[in-house]
């Protein structure tokens, strides 16, 4: 999971449920969430890359954490309309077939 999250590439956004399905567990998005959220504060996977399927920030209680990714976000360049939400088919990132491969899990 780790590996696919840190290949999302800057500027770019991935869904839990894409996580999910790319490692081979379609119904395993709400896991990814709880992964995600226990990285510790200093990591280096770009853990603010990842929304909902909606093109949402999904952070719990909203507040300090959903205002640092949406910073970083837009920082990479992401926007979001009216609605806080980022355009799927804009800036959601589909890894090519040979990237999936070198990524799943063996």
């Amino acid at each position: 999971m780790w590996a696919f999250v840190c290949g999302t590439p800057r500027g770019r956004v991935v869904t839990y449920g894409q996580v999910a399905l790319e490692l081979g567990a379609p119904a395993a998005a709400r896991a990814v969430g709880y992964a995600l959220r226990a990285l510790p504060p200093d990591t280096e996977v770009p853990w603010w890359r990842v929304i909902n399927a909606q093109g949402g920030i999904s952070l719990r209680g909203r507040g300090a954490g959903a205002d640092l990714q949406r910073a970083r976000l837009e920082a990479e360049g992401v926007t979001f309309d009216a609605e806080d939400r980022v355009d799927l088919r804009a800036f959601r990132w589909w890894p090519d077939e040979e990237e999936s491969a070198r990524l799943a899990p063996r």
